[in-house]
């Protein structure tokens, strides 16, 4: 029987097999680390045994030449683009390369660059170590991200830290339209695999058996899409109120700043801001009744959901901008 196209029902279930035999790959790597280093090593490592795990797996299958154990499982072979021969070395290569260590790197550095991008905004960030940075100062990575940074101006910082923010929210919405033009074409299950022309061929079985639940993928394709269109409308929708809510305040930041300087001057002590340890401009109260600056309780809140002074949890939107307080 000839070889036919392998559809995407069984792409789907390739992936889950896979993803459950990399998942237990993984959970007895880290838990050999954590036996033998212990939990603070376990949780320094964590996302580098993941990805070493990852390689090992597909080092191990795709690059020398043999099914993952998911497409033992569906009986499918990968093709390249001319679905005549097996893919090339290069190929495979590029393609664990893409699936495995590219994501880990765009995660670390995106992470490292914002925090070293916000350093400066929060000082008191520097005193800390972030959980999801990993290996401290000791990553080529963030070295250097620390070098590239220092160099650039603080217009730049401002500039590359909204890129940043834009990736990260990006990033996700497209690996899911990327699932959802897989569910409407029913090839390419994996991004790496449709950058690197891997496709899939299926033996044996019934060659119709795809095509019977064709359009039920096709349909959740579509419905995928529009959840993926109402997302962004959503986050494009939050993201311009965000930036309404900060061009008003750039409008009235300035607004009777000389007519108050000359009040405040008897009363220093009792309208300084705890945050800023300045006089408290455009007073802005939470809910638990404290006081602070306008821009220092939003940059607050950007991090922290809570009083600085009393811990108690709020929703940002919860702010009170008081307009013509005098004290």
């Amino acid at each position: 029987m000839a070889p036919a196209a392998a559809g995407a029902a069984r792409l789907v279930r390739c992936g889950q097999k896979d993803e459950l035999y990399r998942s237990g790959l993984r959970s007895g790597a880290g838990s050999a680390l954590h036996g033998l280093a212990g939990a603070k090593k376990w949780l320094e490592w964590r996302k580098e045994i993941e990805l070493l795990s990852d390689v090992a797996y597909f080092v191990l299958t795709t690059l020398s030449g043999y099914q993952t154990l998911g497409e033992e499982y569906v009986n499918i072979v990968q093709v390249d683009s001319t679905k005549k021969r097996v893919p090339s070395f290069l190929r495979r290569a590029i393609f664990i390369s893409l699936h495995t260590v590219v994501p880990y790197c765009l995660e670390k550095g995106l992470l490292h660059l914002e925090h070293e991008l916000q350093i400066e905004a929060d000082e008191s960030r520097t005193s800390q170590s972030n959980p999801a940075l990993g290996l401290s100062s000791r990553t080529l990575i963030r070295n250097w991200i620390q070098k590239q940074v220092g160099e650039l101006t603080e217009q730049q910082k401002k500039t590359v830290l909204q890129i940043v923010y834009v990736l990260k929210q990006c990033i996700p919405l497209l690996h899911r339209l990327h699932l959802a033009v897989f569910y409407i074409s029913g090839t390419f299950y994996h991004l790496s695999k449709r950058i690197t022309g891997i496709t899939y061929l299926h033996f044996g079985g019934l060659q119709g058996e795809d095509q019977s639940i064709r359009s039920s993928y096709k349909f959740l394709g579509i419905i995928s899409l529009f959840h993926l269109l109402l997302t962004i409308g959503v986050q494009t929708y939050s993201f311009k109120q965000k930036q309404r809510a900060r061009q008003e305040w750039k409008l009235h930041r300035n607004l009777a700043h000389q007519k108050n300087m000359t009040k405040e001057k008897t009363t220093v002590r009792h309208s300084r801001c705890t945050l800023c340890l300045e006089e408290r401009r455009h007073t802005t109260a939470t809910p638990c009744g404290h006081l602070f600056c306008w821009e220092c309780i939003t940059e607050w809140c950007n991090t922290r959901t809570e009083c600085p002074l009393c811990r108690e949890k709020f929703h940002p939107q919860k702010l009170i901008y008081l307009r013509h307080y005098q004290l």
